[in-house]
């Protein structure tokens, strides 16, 4: 079978399109011929060997796919040969094929196209993980998007919304927040140009934000900290702009603020019936036109690397996937 493969530890161009062995399942879990998976931004990190974990050399990257179930383990009994499914991998998701753990697995809703569900789990899943679980969001609350035009981000704004928050959208460009409005944002702040912090207490009228979903990192974490409410909540969820920012502590202290880190892939792992909770509203909402994940662009398989690039030089507004197969 056909896969993208990382001999190397480097960047997009170093990876090549190379035929390897097609793999087997073991008794709890379950190979899908991959139709679409979608392109994160830990991918990036992931084949740069800058990630929290390192795969053995060689690996293929991609986490988020969706497929058609090809075979299966012994203990699974939730899917079957030739079922669309969808689900979420460490790592081996550029592919052809895959092989993916049983309680990371769900069937497709009918109706949601291949690259549709490539682009749901961990963007939707992620988000509102962190929002629900991690964030505490209430209704009522202001929840303040960092890096809001990309995939994660964008699902936060929609979810934010969608849980009764009034929701600010923050990113480097008008394109971007045009997008971010398109999905719910009630105001907008372009962070290129515009003061981070001071427009924070300027949209709230000094009291600040109650939840900050950071996807980004870099130079804009402390700002967004410095325009927290007294109590409120900083989501680490990434680091995007490259930079891992030193916080200075004594902000936590006069906020009363909590500092929590949100890592989605180890919840939905560690605990899977409440990730399998989480899933089932997120498919509830996306079956009642709730959710609807903006698809960027589909590559082939053959153009993987163009679409880390792209991810890579921040050109991704919502989710790039890759066909493949």
């Amino acid at each position: 079978m056909k896969a993208i493969v990382c001999k190397q530890f480097g960047p997009p161009s170093s990876l090549v399109l190379d035929d390897i062995e097609s793999p087997k399942p073991g008794e709890k879990e379950v190979v899908v011929q991959v139709k679409a998976c979608g392109v994160n931004f830990p991918d990036t990190l992931i084949i740069q060997g800058l990630y929290q974990f390192k795969p053995e050399l060689p690996f293929t990257p991609g986490s988020d796919i969706a497929g058609v179930v090809k075979e299966v383990g012994t203990k699974i009994k939730h899917v079957k040969p030739g079922d669309e499914v969808f689900g979420f991998v460490m790592h081996g998701g550029y592919a052809e094929e895959v092989v993916v753990p049983g309680n990371a697995c769900f069937p497709k809703p009918p109706g949601m196209e291949f690259p549709v569900a490539a682009s749901f789990m961990m963007a939707y899943g992620t988000s509102y993980h962190a929002l629900k679980d991690r964030g505490r969001l209430k209704e009522g609350e202001t929840l303040l998007v960092l890096g809001a035009s990309g995939g994660v981000g964008l699902a936060a704004v929609e979810l934010g919304k969608l849980m009764g928050a009034k929701v600010i959208a923050a990113a480097s460009s008008t394109e971007k927040l045009e997008l971010c409005k398109e999905y719910g944002a009630d105001e907008v702040i372009n962070y290129d140009t515009e003061d981070l912090k001071a427009r924070i207490k300027e949209l709230t009228d000094g009291k600040g934000v109650d939840v900050v979903y950071d996807p980004v990192g870099g130079r804009y974490s402390e700002p967004a900290i410095r325009g927290m409410a007294w109590e409120g909540r900083y989501l680490v969820v990434g680091f995007a702009a490259g930079d891992i920012p030193k916080i200075p502590l004594n902000l936590a202290l006069l906020k009363g603020c909590a500092i929590v880190g949100v890592f989605w892939g180890s919840f939905a792992m560690k605990t899977p019936d409440q990730n399998m909770q989480n899933t089932m509203q997120l498919m509830q909402w996306y079956g009642a036109g709730k959710l609807k994940p903006h698809i960027h662009k589909i590559y082939p398989l053959a153009e993987a690397k163009n679409a880390l690039e792209d991810m890579i030089k921040r050109q991704v507004k919502g989710k790039a996937v890759i066909e493949c197969s």
